[in-house]
């Protein structure tokens, strides 16, 4: 892996910005969008192009595209794309892992009204299927790494697109080849065929950990406006360099980090994915000064073993969400991080935060004077019926300091932020689900993020749990997140998992925590520790112990299979213990023990 030819001059730290003066720069760097509803991210793009022409705009170990090469490349995929009979509107599904030619693929095809969906490149089979079939893609890109999963899938499409492959043999057609057909240069007026910010430019899907992935819309409007907001809060410069190895085919991965670098002149170095072996070697490498991060990539750094080049970077912000207090401290500590941008957002929602201030634990704060453009609102949340609650009048109930309910969002607010604005999805069904009517005031509407949150006394959020992903005992709600985090903190615990699990003859679910550990577990001090950290109703009855959680590509673990499996001990070759009433002390939990607890002659 080599540096570029030319060396760039170190950027000049100095002290923490006041967060007024970030949040005034995203702001002016905001404001141009909606006054040239023409001007789409391929134009600022081609504007760069003009000026920096060939400076590296994405690279990988092994390609580069620089700002010309890129605006070039795009421009063939729209031209290719004019050249299909694509219409405006119409789909072209992309399967390819991450790489600089991701980036020009979607950025050419949406320039000329056409709406590329971007596939979870994990998936295969029936799920893989499915996120093609809601998309209904005309075409569909396929990586020639990907082959194979897309022949998993085959059996199960309802669609039929016409299928390209990319970089391979194989028996589809080569896009590859045949875009060196069409001309590199800018687009004509007519071929642009009156595409502005408001039409749709992207299908990103949701995770999918609770059930099948929905296909979220993502305008024009909002990736210039994740673009250029985060591009001010960085404060990005054409002397920066992030190292992205998030999914492209998420918005932060693949719009986020890209862009916010892209449209100030930067550079992105691209890994196709994260390895905490080889992380702060590229680092260095790639001379990096800025790395986006989801919160659980920096839990597996600050775990791994020491590593000689991690102190040696340049880095000056680690950009992410979902970064866990006790983890923060250790990794801006350890690895000699100046900052750290922490915020909240989800891909098609309209409620986001940004904690500017680095305050740690915090997910952000919204300034007075930003109120309007962050219709932000936490209400009460009644557990058992899954919705706000409501008052006399069938209001929803504003949520006091420190007190725990649901972020929501009103939809409607006509802002250029992407606060007020909520795209959907590509069912109606799921999106009107997602719609709270009648929140404060007769016909009014608002998103409901499904996420707990609390708000303190300063003004600032904090991350309480997603509703799904809450379980019921001993008559009391468990946020699984907050027992994660307290398992977390035990020193043999590298990350934990928490569910709850159905017990005969019992009310609601026990709680569960799956275990990846480092050497040997004492289970009396984990238990001791737990007993400090948590309400009696709160400490798992089960643990389970393994080498590895999986996760799904943004680092969320994948718990469906693991609350299937439960606490039988038949059902896999991972140790499993029991917090025995009677002993007071986790046990090994065996046929005979199983068997005891299912016929409830363990009272619980």
């Amino acid at each position: 892996m080599a540096l570029l030819e030319t060396e760039r001059p170190a950027r000049q730290i100095g002290g923490k910005e006041s967060a007024l003066r970030d949040w005034v720069r995203a702001l002016e760097a905001t404001a141009p969008i909606v006054r040239n509803p023409q001007r789409l991210l391929l134009d600022v793009i081609e504007e760069l192009a003009a000026s920096r022409g060939e400076a590296p705009a994405l690279l990988t170990a092994r390609e580069r595209l620089t700002y010309r090469a890129l605006a070039e490349r795009a421009n063939r995929y729209a031209r290719w794309a004019l050249d299909q009979g694509l219409g405006k509107g119409e789909t072209v599904a992309l399967l390819m892992p991450n790489r600089p030619e991701y980036m020009a693929i979607w950025l050419g095809i949406a320039a000329v009204g056409g709406v590329v969906a971007l596939l979870n490149t994990n998936l295969r089979g029936p799920a893989l299927a499915h996120c093609v079939d809601i998309a209904a893609p005309r075409h569909l890109i396929v990586a020639a790494d990907c082959f194979e999963k897309y022949r998993s899938a085959i059996a199960h499409l309802a669609a039929r697109p016409q299928v390209w492959s990319h970089g391979g043999g194989g028996e589809f057609l080569h896009i590859d080849r045949k875009i060196e057909r069409y001309c590199p240069k800018s687009l004509s007026a007519s071929e642009r065929r009156g595409v502005a910010i408001g039409d749709r430019a992207l299908l990103i899907y949701t995770s999918g950990t609770t059930g099948l992935p929905k296909a979220a819309n993502v305008s024009h409007r909002r990736l210039l406006q994740w673009s250029f907001w985060f591009a001010g809060l960085m404060n990005t410069g054409p002397d920066d360099r992030m190292y992205d190895c998030l999914p492209m085919y998420h918005s932060i991965g693949g719009v986020v980090a890209t862009g916010a670098v892209l449209v100030n002149g930067g550079s992105v170095a691209i890994r196709d994915r994260f390895s905490a072996q080889n992380f702060w070697q590229e680092i260095c490498e790639f001379d990096c000064t800025l790395f986006q991060y989801i919160g659980e990539l920096c839990r597996y750094l600050a775990n791994a073993p020491e590593h000689p080049r991690e102190r040696e970077h340049r880095l000056r912000l680690a950009c992410g969400n979902g970064l866990n207090a006790d983890v923060w401290r250790r990794f801006q500590q350890r690895f000699r991080i100046p900052r750290v941008l922490e915020f909240y957002a989800a891909t098609e929602g309209n409620v986001s935060l940004y904690n500017v201030e680095g305050k740690i634990g915090a997910i952000g704060r919204v300034p007075s004077f930003l109120t309007h453009r962050f219709p932000l609102a936490l209400v009460q949340f009644d557990r058992a019926a899954g919705e706000p609650a409501r008052d006399a009048d069938g209001f929803c109930i504003r949520c006091a300091t420190d007190e725990v309910g649901e972020a929501i969002g009103r939809i409607g607010g006509g802002s250029a932020q992407s606060g007020g604005a909520f795209e959907g999805y590509t069912g109606k069904k799921e999106s009107e689900r997602k719609i709270l009517r009648d929140a404060f005031a007769r016909g009014d509407a608002w998103y409901r993020t499904g996420d707990l949150m609390r708000k303190d006394a300063n003004g600032f959020f904090y991350f309480v749990d997603r509703i799904g992903d809450t379980f019921r005992w001993k008559g009391e709600n468990v946020a699984a997140a907050e027992v994660a985090e307290a398992i977390a903190a035990f020193p043999a615990v590298t990350e934990a998992a928490v569910y709850g699990v159905a017990v005969p003859g019992t009310e609601g679910a026990a709680g569960m925590a799956t275990l990846a550990v480092d050497g040997a577990v004492d289970f009396s001090e984990l238990r001791r520790h737990l007993a400090r950290l948590l309400p009696a109703y709160a400490r798992p009855l089960f643990l389970r112990i393994k080498d590895r959680i999986e996760v799904t590509a943004t680092f969320k673990h994948k718990k469906n299979e693991l609350q299937r499996e439960g606490y039988d001990p038949a059902a896999t070759e991972d140790a499993i213990y029991f917090d025995d009433p009677g002993q007071q002390a986790f046990v090994r939990l065996d046929a005979a023990l199983y068997r005891r607890i299912q016929a409830g002659a363990i009272r619980l």
